[in-house]
């Protein structure tokens, strides 16, 4: 392949997971514009982000298995006009039903044009390229999810809700275009027997465990041990415990057991799922304490995120040809301390105050964390296997990141909601308020409170909030130094070892 058509290659494949991860995160600044147009309910409308979140993880290995028995060029076109047809069909869908429904599809589009990215691009470069590659290929990640917020808040200034799906139509016409024209065939994977009931028990387990996440996140009244919860996660592990033992002793296993026994996959797997619980899942947190608290528009707080991506930005192209002097597994441990650290002193620089300067330190040591991890981990992982596992092992990163994902908001939100709930109850507010500002849930409080015309009151919720913010930066924390310490002993000791 012709060295300049490996670039064009690389823009249309970060064009098409661009999109794809843009739009997990566009559509919530739309929301209150998209319950006005359909008049719908709270809980619909949640369901408009759950929809593609849940299709979109629970098909990532699925497809990233179909990529290596039909050929991954193949399912990533396929994935590409699914997501652009289905955009097309989000903006004139008639009423909030047929929005979720077309979301959900959108989501498998979605999952296509991302879980083959990085299997496509690992196809395609090899050596020191293949570092650079997959490092614009990680800022372009990181770029994505943050964009989402200003890029909705930028169209809804000037536009409809609709708009927010109409801008995915030109950009995957420019992708399918390039992608016909410079991704080269790839090879399969075939020994002439299709694990169906691994596809089947793959899909099924994702589903149910992400389904059982999600009915966690919305609603914070249910315990673990509620049937809506326990019964979906209980599924969840049964259908793994039975994929394992399929797997085990099928001849062409849809996903290699033997992947787990990797130090360097494992570890990679783990930045990743740290990635998507304490940065990811922390963005929906830190937007809201952004617009609902602090007073800033949807374009305003979408804008200071930027400051995260513009690490990956100018990090993400550059890391290949730092890790040449540095050990990348060690890199990717020293950020996720780094980024602990960075938590843990955010409650310490923001305190009550309804400016975003004191999110500055803690956005810094976020985005570095984001630059640095997503290409090389991704690098160390494709490179530690076989060309055949490559496709196994992309989807076990970015159901990683994913899954991480719904797992974070749940984890961060009982966090938040628990020191919520306690700091009211703290107040004196009097028993019939506290019952009215806990049933409604921290992200309304501080709405529900302006509209009392109580100052005082105001200030306890605001307070309350604040200091669930702290539980969130503190239990993120926490989770980056582990991460950080699992990956230096997974990435870095075996290493060492060896030399």
């Amino acid at each position: 392949m012709q060295s300049r058509n490996k670039w064009f290659a690389l823009v249309a494949v970060c064009l098409g997971f661009f999109m794809g991860l843009l739009d997990v995160t566009v559509v919530n600044v739309a929301l209150p514009t998209i319950q006005t147009s359909f008049n719908s309910s709270f809980s619909q409308l949640q369901w408009v982000i759950n929809a593609y979140t849940l299709m979109f993880a629970a098909v990532l290995f699925l497809i990233s298995k179909l990529g290596d028995l039909i050929g991954r060029k193949r399912i990533f076109i396929i994935s590409l006009v699914l997501f652009s047809a289905f955009s097309l069909a989000c903006s004139v869908a008639p009423s909030i039903t047929w929005l979720i429904i077309f979301r959900g599809i959108q989501g498998i589009g979605g999952a296509g044009m991302l879980s083959l990215s990085m299997s496509i691009i690992a196809d395609i470069f090899e050596g020191p390229s293949r570092g650079l590659a997959l490092g614009i290929w990680g800022s372009v990640a990181g770029l994505s999810t943050a964009l989402g917020p200003l890029f909705g808040g930028i169209l809804l200034s000037f536009f409809s809700w609709e708009s927010i799906f109409w801008m995915n139509i030109p950009i995957g016409v420019i992708a399918l275009f390039m992608s016909v024209r410079y991704i080269p065939t790839s090879k399969t994977f075939n020994s002439g027997k299709i694990d169906f009931i691994g596809m089947l028990l793959s899909f099924a387990f994702m589903f149910c465990i992400i389904l059982g996440l999600i009915q966690k996140e919305t609603h914070y009244r249910y315990s673990w041990f509620d049937m809506h919860v326990f019964a979906l996660l209980a599924a969840g592990v049964i259908l793994i415990a039975i994929f394992a033992v399929w797997e085990k002793h099928f001849s062409s296993p849809m996903l290699d057991l033997g992947l787990l026994k990797n130090r360097q996959v494992v570890g990679s797997a783990i930045s990743n799922l740290t990635l998507g619980i304490a940065i990811y899942a922390a963005f929906s947190y830190i937007i809201v304490l952004s617009q609902n608290y602090m007073g800033y528009s949807a374009l305003q707080s979408g804008a200071q995120l930027m400051l995260i991506s513009a690490f990956s930005l100018v990090i993400g192209p550059i890391s290949g040809k730092i890790v040449t002097k540095i050990d990348p597994g060690l890199i990717i441990s020293f950020v996720l301390v780094l980024a602990g650290v960075g938590m843990f002193v955010l409650p310490v620089f923001l305190g009550n105050q309804n400016h975003w300067y004191g999110f500055i330190p803690t956005f810094v040591t976020l985005g570095l964390a984001n630059a640095f991890v997503n290409p090389l981990s991704s690098n160390i992982a494709v490179s530690s296997v076989e060309p055949k596992e490559i496709g196994m092992t992309s989807g076990l990163l970015n159901v990683g990141k994913q899954f991480g994902t719904s797992l974070g908001l749940v984890v961060l939100g009982l966090a938040l909601t628990d020191t919520y709930n306690n700091h009211l109850v703290t107040s004196r507010m009097g028993d019939s308020l506290m019952h009215v500002f806990q049933n409604a849930g921290p992200f309304a409080g501080s709405e529900i409170a302006e509209k009392m015309h109580n100052p005082s009151l105001l200030s306890i919720v605001h307070n309350a909030f604040y200091r669930g913010i702290d539980s969130v930066a503190i239990t993120d924390g926490f989770i980056f130094v582990v991460a950080g310490i699992l990956c230096y002993i997974l990435l870095c000791m075996r290493s060492k070892k060896s030399k």
